[in-house]
């Protein structure tokens, strides 16, 4: 039942991450056109909303690791996975009712805030449930149900559109407004998307009423520990969080200049680092005072922390600098295209078969990795999925132009290549960290990431302004592509920087 619920939760979470991937372009260029004073350069405006819109739901996940991953070390994993899915389910279903981009971006913070606690949550559950010897099927299983998720969005939105004309005539029926109507189901009905994430809120129940809580969690709450966690020491979170806030704010303000930004990004991680490290380091404190032999331990979950943060930051600015950005792609290439006569139903849908394609690929390569961990050892496992998923991108970006099966294959390599951390990561975060700090320390090392890919997201928008003279291979000038080409570049630092990370195969989880 633990692993069953843990698995609903990450598919439902992976939903919430792609259902914005997929519509998020519709979304604004509805907003926009009804604000009241359209943009001069709506393919600008609509390119620097979106980024900020991505970089603000990440570090609402960032920040809602750590909050939900000391909740999970304070009060129990199972309690605090019901409370952050319903954070998620019910504030990415307000989605569907935001008036502005603005309002978007702070539902999509809210949403993500609980998105990030059920990953860390539901690792540490997982894990202390399940036998040392299926850790590697475990990680590999929590990567590919959030990727089903990513499948689940774009089988849904297939879906919808084919029945949206009659679901608009159901509206009337029901005695809805015809302003309201039109609104729900403007633009692909990417509203009604939004609106039907609140359908995991009804994993609560299920989480309530049948999921055991973890017996290494019960065995330190028995002794004591988790009472050094102190409700007070939250405040360090929220000061965090203007750290990323800054961030975002100098990056999307287009008057910045570049002095001004990179002060602002080095300000705002210190601040970050700082706040979201505090509640950790006052609980290493409270411990080790009562402890003294603890302190080498304390000190070394710091260093794993920072260390899991850069590398967790390394995949995930690897998928949202590069990948995320397929399904805008596959748009602009078919938009205001002729459809060819021999065209395949494919054409109708473009990123709704992008996303459904690179999410195949992810759930394959996602249990790839993981076994792939356990065979090679961590380390160089890291290394060689940094190799390929710089590859695979560069074959999808740089070698193709046009939209089609072709261009569909490849975006399935790149999801197996790029999206195989999330199975890496499930099996080695866990293997960093004590049960004691396990929730919080994982959720600090895999959503801080986030920050850090945030960071590299909203380069997205900088980086277009820069490429118009250059072309791919295939002929493509400027644009996504020679982009998301750059950014992917960041593999070779992960290739380089895991080597100084402790090998952990073959050993147990720790105590």
């Amino acid at each position: 039942m633990a692993l069953a619920a843990a698995l609903l939760g990450w598919m439902f979470d992976g939903a919430e991450m792609g259902v914005f991937s997929m519509v998020g372009r519709a979304a604004i260029q509805d907003l926009l056109a009804n604000s009241s004073s359209p943009p001069a350069d709506p393919e600008g405006q609509l390119g620097l909303y979106f980024g900020v819109i991505i970089a603000v739901f990440l570090v609402g996940a960032a920040t809602g690791g750590v909050l939900f991953g000391w909740l999970g070390d304070r009060i129990g994993r199972v309690r605090a996975m019901s409370l952050s899915v319903i954070t998620y389910a019910v504030f990415t279903g307000v989605c569907g009712f935001a008036q502005t981009p603005i309002q978007l971006g702070v539902l999509r913070f809210i949403a993500a805030l609980g998105m990030g606690g059920e990953w860390s949550l539901g690792v540490a559950l997982v894990m202390e449930v399940w036998p040392n010897r299926s850790r590697a099927l475990m990680a590999g299983l929590i990567g590919a149900s959030a990727n089903a998720g990513y499948l689940l969005v774009g089988v849904i939105g297939i879906g919808l559109t084919a029945v949206l004309s009659q679901f608009e005539v159901w509206l009337h029926d029901i005695g809805l407004a015809d302003s309201t109507v039109k609104m729900l189901v403007a633009n692909k009905g990417w509203r009604l998307m939004m609106m039907l994430g609140t359908f995991p809120a009804l994993l609560t129940f299920l989480f309530r009423m049948f999921v055991p809580e973890s017996h290494k969690w019960e065995s330190e709450k028995g002794s004591g520990t988790t009472s050094n966690w102190v409700t007070s020491d939250l405040l360090g979170v929220l000061v965090g969080a203007v750290g990323p806030g800054l961030i975002v704010w100098v990056w999307a303000d287009e008057s910045m200049g570049s002095g001004y930004r990179i002060a602002g990004t080095l300000i705002g991680l210190v601040i970050a680092t700082v706040g979201y490290l505090y509640p950790v380091v006052r609980f290493l404190q409270r411990t080790f005072a009562q402890s003294p032999d603890l302190v080498n331990d304390s000190r070394q979950t710091i260093r794993r922390m920072l260390l899991g943060a850069c590398l967790s930051g390394i995949a995930l600015l690897g998928t949202w600098g590069s990948t995320q950005w397929a399904m805008t792609w596959a748009g602009q290439l078919t938009q205001g295209v002729a459809v060819p006569s021999d065209a395949s139903f494919i054409w109708k849908h473009p990123r709704e078969y992008t996303q459904m394609f690179t999410a195949v690929g992810a759930i394959v390569g996602t249990i790839g990795a993981a076994m792939l961990g356990d065979w090679l050892g961590r380390r160089t496992a890291y290394c060689l999925l940094c190799l390929t998923s710089i590859a695979s991108v560069l074959w999808f970006y740089q070698f193709h132009n046009a939209f089609g099966w072709e261009f569909l294959i490849s975006a399935f390599v790149a999801g197996v290549c790029t999206a195989s951390f999330y199975g890496w990561l499930p099996l080695y975060l866990p293997e960093l960290f004590a049960t004691r700090v396990r929730a919080t320390g994982q959720g600090f090392a895999f959503n801080f990431g986030r920050i850090l890919a945030a960071i590299g997201t909203l380069q997205i928008g900088a980086i277009l302004k820069h490429v118009g003279n250059y072309q791919t291979y295939a002929g493509v000038k400027g644009g996504y592509p020679i982009a998301c080409s750059f950014v992917c570049c960041v593999y070779l630092l992960g290739m380089g920087l895991i080597w100084l990370a402790p090998e952990t195969k073959g050993q147990p989880l720790p105590e």
